[in-house]
């Protein structure tokens, strides 16, 4: 055959590009940009999530969405975009720098962070439930309750240093960006539950397992006497396996630092270890609420005391704007002056024998810059309105079978991150 003859080669046809593989991971990522524009918000645990697969930050924050969702892409879709609409409506960033009463949640929570012999932090949240004074005062506004214990949550993740991450997580392997929690509930009775930490415990119990997924490695009980060890037996009835792997019940707290033998050094003496008290750990910024409200009238001008008769209604005297917000804690709330009714805004000339009606009680007394009555300066209209409705339903289960606390004591084994820690199939 000549070599005319010879048929050509066939050029090889070009490789088509290697797709990215189809994981619940990529099928998540490519959500990603109509979830965000669906809740409005973008940020997750201060994490600007990005629809680009190279950034290893949004692949950890996905990943523990999927991971709540026992890798179903459906359900971590619809528990994501709750909680950026949660987190918009929110905005838990904010609520780290806000000021807290002192007088309702001074001692109650911190956050460390441990390092071990080879330089790993452990980074811990406690929840000091023995500290509490007043059960209604702490628990009964639920909606200040939930934006306490938000903060200190968030101050937690702040230690986390998520942004910093630069690998996602391996396939089914350790997430090494989590946290311990632990509550301690030294001098707290399990004999009663009061209504108004069982009403806190369960909204927390809603809201944080839906916002804060995968967070929690552990969860430690501590100092939880012996008797109510049947309520851990009971919750083994609806909580996963891998979840009751997450619980420690302890009778004593120095047996922390036997569960926790890389950082024991580091733990408070009350625990076992050698370190600083709980108590110099990071925590959320208190103010004294009733000493704020006072200095700032006492440093108001002096009111007019001469008046013409037929002069409108007296206006209300100012409540400082600090008190109203670390006392009541609602800033979406305006405290308003009370309007006095129209046949009120021009009152005709008080005779002589008669005595002038008083057209609306002032929050606040005040006469030639003092205070007048001390009382009126701790409470706010904001404190006298009933309660908000709670935003999200809890969790009656797990509320349920949360150990019982007296008035004098309260106790938030509403599993506050039970739930959380918890690998539900599809989670709301």
């Amino acid at each position: 055959m000549s070599e005319d003859n010879v048929p050509a080669a066939v050029p090889d046809k070009a490789e088509a590009p290697a797709s990215a593989p189809d994981t619940p991971l990529s099928r998540l990522t490519a959500r990603l940009a109509d979830i965000i524009k669906q809740s409005g918000h973008s940020e997750m645990w201060g994490v600007e999530l990005s629809s680009d697969a190279s950034h290893a930050p949004t692949q950890v924050v996905l990943q523990k969405f999927l991971r709540a969702n026992n890798g179903d892409v459906a359900g971590a879709e619809k528990q994501l975009g709750a909680a950026l609409a949660w987190r918009q409506k929110w905005q838990p960033t904010k609520l780290v720098s806000q000021a807290f009463s002192k007088d309702k949640f001074g001692g109650l929570g911190f956050v460390t962070n441990h390092k071990d012999d080879a330089g790993n932090s452990t980074v811990i949240t406690w929840n000091i439930y023995g500290a509490v004074k007043d059960n209604k005062a702490t628990f009964g506004d639920v909606n200040e309750f939930i934006k306490w214990r938000t903060a200190l949550m968030e101050l937690g993740v702040q230690q986390l240093h998520l942004n910093d991450i630069k690998e996602p997580l391996p396939e089914d392997g350790t997430d090494k960006h989590q946290m311990l929690q632990v509550h301690d509930y030294k001098s707290v009775s399990f004999f009663r539950m009061d209504p108004a930490v069982k009403a806190a415990s369960k909204e927390t119990i809603s809201v944080f397992s839906t916002a804060y997924p995968e967070l929690l490695a552990h969860k430690y009980f501590v100092n939880v006497p012996t008797i109510m060890g049947w309520m851990f037996g009971a919750m083994k009835l609806f909580l996963a396996p891998a979840t009751l792997k997450k619980f420690h019940p302890m009778a004593s707290g120095a047996s922390l630092a036997t569960e926790l033998k890389s950082i024991a050094s580091s733990l408070p003496q009350e625990y076992g270890g050698s370190g600083a008290p709980v108590q110099q750990g990071l925590t959320v910024t208190l103010v004294d609420a009733a000493e704020t409200a006072k200095e700032e009238i006492l440093a108001s001008p002096e009111p007019e005391t001469a008046a013409a008769p037929s002069a409108a209604a007296p206006a209300p005297a100012r409540v400082s704007e600090v008190a109203v917000e670390t006392v009541a804690a609602a800033p979406q709330t305006a405290v308003l002056p009370v309007r006095p009714k129209e046949d009120e805004e021009t009152p005709a000339e008080p005779k002589k024998d008669d005595t002038p009606a008083i057209a609306a009680e002032p929050e606040v007394n005040v006469v030639k810059g003092k205070v007048a009555d001390e009382q009126a300066a701790e409470k706010t209209p904001a404190e006298e309105e009933s309660k908000p409705e709670a935003e999200t339903e809890g969790t009656p289960a797990a509320a349920d079978a949360a150990p019982k606390a007296s008035e004098a004591a309260p106790k938030e084994i509403e599993t506050t991150e039970t739930a959380e820690t918890a690998q539900p199939a599809k989670t709301a």
